[in-house]
């Protein structure tokens, strides 16, 4: 019973106590997260307290929600209340303690999720491989000595090793479908503005994005399907009706125009990550090849921007504590300041009209298939690997297929594929604006037919 919804629907049947399952979930942690090393806290007292209350609902004949007793975590930038917010900073560990939950923690509790700890990242979600000079890297759990992605790694590796069943992450320019990729479980970047990011720690506004982990097709969009909604608190939030994808998941998608995504995404990655692809084209019956048009340059106006607006946000602090800085992180920080004001405003100006041009090819076709990380995770601490004879550094070029399409705000899932004897890799599965649902039939689909499926070791 490892998925999130088969929890829940045990422990609103009185098969298993909400206090139960919330204990097992402490002890899997207390047993192989000193190995792991995916939280930065843990909400034991709280989380038990909230499973008695959970207990007590249903003894008095309540509803509870889709999530009733489901234990969860989220990425230390989420505000947790009575918690510091650290996002995976030294600096703000000097700050006071949240006030109250942010809204996606809030709305999984309303929905009967139990809070279980806060999850490690990079620092302030600048990265792509959780070894933060703070608090240590996040471990790999199908291999100890290497990364689990980033900037979510602890979201991921929590789901992966078993610890939780669901976790929530941020995206910026890949930092939920790297990780999932690479430890080997669904995880879902939502359209830009979908999900509000209200009591969330922003790196770089215009990009950053919510969304969760999960081990199934059906945990993710029942996650998602809560989480949707407007806030005022988030002012980018968008007013569009929530559009509930757990119902349609079972539906036909014979009818749905897919293609694999050419060029760019078949160039500068390791045959089996190709090969990931292709599997699942073999899968779906896709011959069809589409170009997304100047996505090389997409790529770079993305590290332009996220660069540039991450400074001007963490100025303040790289004046006033630069010593206590990752100095990996403060250093991207320091060249984004010193981006001219006229490359930010033209990669703008780009991000316009490479907007217009995907839009064009989603005319044509519904979903677009690419690899999501050009390799498997390389060792920690590696800086440097050799793709298509080139020796590259590491860090910024497990981006470099996801970045093209946070760039402009897509819905994108990766989806896990198993390799017998091999570390795991992932499939984007990407959509036009508001499209989740479309994905998420895909990606159920290639479930069932066991082409995808989580790598819980």
């Amino acid at each position: 019973m490892n998925d999130a919804v088969s929890i829940a629907a045990a422990v609103r049947e009185g098969k298993v106590s909400a206090v139960e399952v919330t204990q097992a979930a402490l002890a899997r942690i207390a047993v192989r997260d000193h190995q792991l090393n995916c939280f930065t806290a843990v909400t034991a007292e709280t989380a038990l307290r909230d499973a008695v209350c959970i207990d007590r609902e249903i003894a008095q004949g309540n509803n509870l929600g889709m999530l009733a007793g489901v234990p969860f975590a989220v990425k230390n930038l989420f505000d947790i209340a009575g918690l510091t917010t650290l996002a995976g900073s030294k600096i703000n560990a000097e700050n006071p303690a949240a006030s109250q939950d942010a809204t996606a923690v809030a709305k999984l509790k309303k929905a009967g999720a139990v809070l279980v700890g806060a999850l490690n990242m990079d620092e302030y979600a600048y990265g792509f491989v959780t070894e933060n000079s703070h608090y240590g890297a996040t471990h790999n759990p199908h291999d100890l000595q290497r990364v689990a992605g980033g900037s979510s790694g602890g979201s991921a590796a929590a789901v992966a090793a078993g610890l939780v069943p669901l976790t929530l992450g941020s995206d910026t320019n890949g930092s939920i479908r790297v990780p999932a990729a690479l430890c080997g479980v669904f995880g879902l970047k939502p359209t830009y503005g979908r999900l509000s990011r209200a009591g969330v720690a922003l790196f770089s506004s215009s990009f950053d994005h919510i969304g969760p982990f999960a081990h199934s097709v059906q945990d993710i969009a029942t996650v998602f399907d809560v989480l949707q909604g407007e806030d005022d608190r988030d002012p980018i939030c968008t007013k569009r009706p929530p559009e509930l994808c757990l119902p349609q998941l079972k539906q036909d998608i014979s009818s749905i125009r897919i293609a694999i995504a050419a060029d760019y995404f078949t160039k500068g990655a390791e045959p089996e990550a190709l090969a990931a692809v292709q599997k699942v084209a073999d899968a779906l019956n896709v011959t069809q090849y589409v170009t997304i048009p100047e996505a090389h340059r997409a790529r770079a106006a993305a590290f332009v921007i996220t660069a540039s607006e991450g400074a001007n946000l963490h100025l303040d602090k790289l004046r006033s504590h630069p010593q206590d800085f990752d100095p990996a992180t403060r250093d991207r920080f320091l060249a984004g300041a010193l981006i001219p004001s006229s490359w930010y405003l033209q990669a703008q100006r780009f991000r316009k009209w490479y907007s217009d041009r995907v839009r064009e090819v989603f005319q044509n076709v519904d979903i677009i298939i690419a690899p999501t990380t050009p390799i498997s995770a390389p060792l920690i601490c590696q800086q440097t690997m050799i793709l298509d004879g080139e020796e590259i550094l590491v860090r910024p070029h497990l981006g470099l297929f996801t970045q093209p399409f946070s760039f402009i705000g897509l819905p994108v899932l990766s989806v896990p594929i198993q390799r017998q004897n091999a570390l795991p890799l992932g499939v984007q599965l990407i959509a036009a604006p508001y499209n989740e649902a479309l994905i998420l039939r895909v990606a159920a689909a290639l479930e069932t037919e066991g082409v995808v499926a989580a790598i819980i070791v």
